[in-house]
């Protein structure tokens, strides 16, 4: 084992793990979210376990594959050609020539490159999984993807061409070509080179080409590695979001002057649904401390300040919070538990099982799971902007708004003004779309697919890109859905206070979100001035842009409400 060990590290000694930047240790096990964010979105370098136990079971695989080849089996993709053609057998002499031939046919990736840190998270998993064992695979092989992370080297792969059925073959494709110096035409991007090609960086780096062996093309690219390393980036920004979410709508209660009356425990103690508690528990603890929520008891010890119109109860979107949100942050749970479960499989085809000496024929590749999970998590981001796309009308319109100003106009004696009334053209323009996103793909499957063999399929590569982009208009809607919030907090600071600076009547959770808009936008936090006065002060366009920058960037904004995301990673329904 210790020199099947030398062997295997000889020629991968580049990316080794430097002192200065964080190191993650892949087992093939407890692979968290947020760990693979650290290597695809940080700084966090990788190493290969060198738990004894691990490496024997990796050795063994291999060798299982070697004997069986030796003994003339007719095993898939090793001694026969792949899918619908897997009645043709190949001769031992050919083994090696197939797996270096794999690629090629599916080198047919489509329309957009993938964002880098979907690739980095697609070659993290593909080596987590390869670590289980139960690939066949050599140890050289998934070093050389952790040699190419710590490098920086990002193959170019592209958005459409896996049907999710026998994995993600053609954008893993892309990977194994790339990674073992298949040819010049598999491009990269390194440092500052955007397009270089896999040779090139490979020299660069001094790191030789890889002759693949038997099975290890098929290894590489049979498994659901690129979805699931979509699926769980978008996990985590949707928790990020879905933290936020809490914290605007808490924005919104106050500037409404809502009651805190639906949130109280005893309210969800008769309706114990675990998200619907969560939801009920962070809502007040959002607005603790808060000068413009109602306390909503109704006993002699009760404050209602009501105005002589106004409705005795909340309307829906308020009063209905916990309900609304909670089976969103139930789903979310399940989704995230699916996802980290995908990561840390081995979902190749044929298995090898070292303890028992053989090797099975499976469906693991098939991306089920991720293809229902990413149509779930679209439908609840769906959900999440329709409920903020309501409160936003109720903040703009003067009959619901409780004295607001018409559109949250800022300088009402300029007569010209007309306050966010675009800016809600802007939110009303994304969420039918975040909603039609959220329509199923998973159910839409062709039937036909290569030769009738991968006669269903997952669709959970193109379900999970789809989640990619919806992600993206929903971070642009929730720095739309912040400026709402903002506006109208000062608005009604200054009914109740005589100014402008909401900091002084908000919830400090929430005062500290409303500076940070202040902030990332650059506008002036003052008590003469809300943070929208006249309508040609203020490109509100590039103000979208810095607050989802802001957002994208893990920036002051989303940490205002950490502790809250920190609370939903941890959520079991």
């Amino acid at each position: 084992m210790t020199q099947f060990r030398k062997k295997e590290e000889s020629a991968c000694l580049a990316g080794a793990p430097r002192k200065d930047r964080p190191v993650l240790e892949i087992r093939g096990e407890g692979l968290t979210i947020k760990d693979m964010a650290r290597v695809s979105r940080g700084n966090a370098l990788l190493r290969l376990t060198d738990d004894p136990a691990v490496l024997d079971r990796i050795r063994r695989s291999r060798q299982i594959v070697l004997d069986a080849i030796e003994q003339g089996d007719a095993i898939y993709g090793v001694t026969t050609v792949f899918g619908g053609m897997a009645n043709i057998h190949i001769i031992k002499e050919e083994a090696e020539e197939l797996q270096n031939n794999i690629a090629w046919p599916h080198k047919t990736g489509a329309g957009e490159r993938l964002p880098a840190d979907a690739v980095r998270a697609a070659m993290l998993l593909r080596a987590n999984a390869m670590m289980k064992g139960a690939s066949g695979v050599r140890l050289r092989i998934v070093q050389r993807l952790v040699d190419l992370i710590n490098a920086g080297v990002c193959p170019h792969v592209y958005e459409w061409g896996s049907i999710g059925a026998s994995g993600d073959l053609v954008p893993l494709a892309y990977i194994l070509g790339a990674a073992v110096g298949l040819d010049a035409s598999f491009k990269v991007s390194i440092e500052d080179e955007d397009s270089l090609d896999a040779l090139a960086a490979l020299k660069r780096l001094g790191l030789p080409r890889i002759r693949l062996e038997a099975k290890e093309g098929l290894s590489v690219m049979n498994g659901t590695s690129v979805m699931a390393g979509i699926a769980a980036h978008c996990v985590q920004d949707v928790r990020d979001l879905t933290a936020l979410c809490m914290g605007v709508h808490a924005l919104y209660l106050q500037a409404l002057e809502a009651s805190a009356q639906s949130f109280y425990p005893y309210v969800q103690q008769m309706k114990p649904h675990a998200g619907q508690i969560w939801s009920a528990e962070w809502m007040l603890k959002l607005l603790d401390g808060s000068g413009l929520i109602r306390d909503g008891r109704n006993g002699p010890e009760g404050t209602r300040r009501l105005n002589e119109n106004d409705l005795v109860q909340d309307r829906y979107s308020l009063r209905c919070l916990p309900q609304y949100m909670g089976p969103i942050v139930d789903g979310l749970a399940v989704i995230a538990r699916q996802v980290e479960t995908e990561m840390n499989s081995a979902a190749d085809n044929p298995l090898v099982d070292p303890e028992a000496g053989e090797y099975l024929y499976c469906g693991n590749f098939l991306g089920q799971y991720i293809g229902v999970a990413m149509d779930q998590l679209r439908y609840h981001i769906g959900l999440l902007t329709k409920h903020l796309d309501v409160q936003i009308a109720m903040l703009t319109a003067p009959e619901f708004n409780r004295g607001l100003s018409p559109s949250l106009v800022g300088n009402t004696e300029r007569r010209v003004n007309i306050g966010l009334k675009g800016l809600q053209l802007s939110g009303n323009s994304i969420m039918p779309l975040l909603s039609f996103f959220g329509t199923s793909l998973v159910d839409r499957f062709p039937t036909h697919a290569e030769q009738f063999n991968q006669n269903i399929n997952s669709q959970g590569f193109g379900s999970a890109n789809l989640a990619r982009k919806a992600v993206d208009m929903l971070q642009h809607y929730m720095a739309i859905a912040l400026m709402f919030g903002v506006q109208a907090a000062g608005l009604r600071t200054r009914l109740v206070s005589g100014h402008y600076d909401a900091r002084e009547v908000l919830s400090p959770a929430t005062a500290e979100l409303y500076e940070s808009v202040f902030e990332a936008t650059g506008a002036k936090l003052s008590r003469e001035r809300p943070y929208v006065w006249n309508d040609d002060e203020r490109p509100l366009d590039e103000d979208i842009r810095r607050i989802r920058d802001n957002i994208v960037g893990g920036g002051r904004i989303l940490g205002a409400v950490e502790n809250v995301e920190k609370s939903l990673e941890q959520h079991e329904p």
